[in-house]
């Protein structure tokens, strides 16, 4: 009888994946707070909230009775020329939170689709207004912001997009303003700016996700969307990642001065329980689509827009985490994480340690330049996995990223494994001597 990870490699394809060398998956069959339980019954720390969308725990039951309540009220509708309650509900609620020049909310189904529709809402406003020549987009470099080709186009140059890249519309890339290099990059920033084509500035907030957890000051964020601003450029903030508490506050656009006129989000938005995204906007952009002329409105749209179900759970999770006893753990992890950073950081084999909020990166030295391909990936993911721990390096940057729920002595399992990971940058040890060096 084939096991259920020999079931899969027969008949899947899994992303981010070179299928050919791969080991086998392993088969999760249940989640229960941090962890997570394999077909055997092994429990692996879920460190990294499987791919930054878990917020309060696997199979949350508050967050379950929602969806299987929802379940039985109405599971779709569609929403062109239709609403129901918990569309209406959640973007209220959402727009209360969120930075106050937020004035509308489109729903779509992942964070690619929701920067997408942000791309084309900015492309269209100006074409809307008789401006079609502004079209160019200001990007960081080494920004990624999903897999859909407007997406793609708008993320940094290299591994994850270069087939694609003759078919990708020319952005202009300027540099991350990390500490010491902000002078440059807001001179950097000006030059493109002066060119009139200049239609919008895509970001992610305060950390660069997929280029290593790369992280820079709130404070010259709104100085960039200030020249932005003066030049009529609109901003947008892909808070896929870093929304719903990652960063500290509920967004990483609160620590802003200056205000991005459009928001996305996914992962975090539904507590990681059901694909969903959404993109809100300020008023001025949404009128520029308001028009006795059909040909002016937003051609966009899924046949699982605003999923009811999508929405009862987004609806649960963000009760949750708005309830003091959140904000608390969140607290808690950011202390923690500081506490391991302190203790860490300038040590030997350690280049560089990173915190926001619940966010840490380690950045190990491997004797080389810090690539997402580094040669020490493979062993830190398979040490990770024979320790119970789910990471994924970003090559030679491993990155903790817990579920909110996740306690003082389960983090403290997360930094014993992060310091083992420089034991082995230390002692040189490959992925392939990794199993006797844990055996010794």
């Amino acid at each position: 009888m084939p096991t259920l990870a020999e079931r899969d490699h027969a008949v899947l394809w899994h992303p981010y994946t070179q299928m050919q060398t791969a080991p086998l998956p392993v088969p999760i069959v249940r989640g229960e707070g941090s962890w997570l339980i394999a077909e055997d019954g092994t429990r692996y720390l879920d460190g990294i909230s499987s791919w930054w969308v878990n917020l309060h725990g696997h199979a949350h039951p508050h967050i379950a009775r929602r969806v299987s309540e929802q379940l039985n009220t109405l599971e779709h509708v569609l929403f062109a020329g239709f609403t129901h309650p918990t569309a209406v509900e959640l973007a209220e609620q959402l727009l209360e939170l969120l930075p106050r020049n937020q004035a509308r909310v489109f729903y779509s189904d992942n964070g690619s689709t929701a920067v997408e529709v942000a791309l084309k809402m900015v492309l269209q406003f100006f074409h809307n207004q008789g401006q079609p020549e502004r079209r160019t987009f200001l990007c960081f470099r080494d920004s990624y912001h999903g897999d859909t080709f407007g997406a793609m186009a708008v993320s940094s140059r290299g591994a994850f997009t270069q087939p694609f890249w003759p078919l990708l519309f020319d952005v202009e890339f300027i540099d991350v303003p990390t500490v010491g290099r902000e002078a440059e990059v807001l001179a950097q920033l000006d030059a493109a700016l002066a060119r009139p084509e200049v239609a919008g500035f895509i970001f992610e907030p305060l950390v660069l996700g997929t280029a290593g957890m790369v992280m820079y000051a709130p404070e010259i964020l709104s100085e960039m969307l200030r020249r932005c601003h003066q030049h009529g450029v609109l901003c947008i903030a892909d808070e896929v990642m870093t929304g719903f508490g990652r960063t500290g506050p509920l967004f990483a656009s609160e620590l802003l001065t200056e205000q991005p006129d459009m928001m996305c989000f996914s992962k975090g938005l539904t507590g990681g329980t059901l694909a969903m995204g959404l993109t809100t906007c300020a008023a001025p952009i949404y009128a520029a689509f308001l028009s006795d002329d059909k040909m002016k409105a937003l051609f966009h749209g899924h046949s699982y827009t605003a999923n009811p179900i999508a929405c009862a759970a987004a609806l649960a999770s963000l009760e949750l985490t708005r309830a003091d006893e959140c904000t608390a753990q969140r607290q808690r992890i950011a202390a923690a994480h500081a506490a391991f950073r302190q203790e860490i950081d300038g040590e030997p084999g350690i280049r560089q340690v990173r915190q926001q909020g619940t966010i840490l990166a380690v950045e190990y030295d491997p004797g080389e330049g810090t690539s997402y391909f580094s040669r020490l990936r493979d062993t830190f993911y398979q040490l990770a996995i024979d320790s119970h721990v789910v990471l994924r390096p970003l090559g030679n940057v491993v990155y903790l990223l817990p579920p909110y729920c996740t306690t003082n002595e389960e983090l403290e399992l997360l930094y014993a494994v992060l310091r083992r990971m420089r034991e082995l940058v230390l002692n040189h040890v490959p992925a392939t001597n990794l199993p006797e060096y844990l055996h010794d």
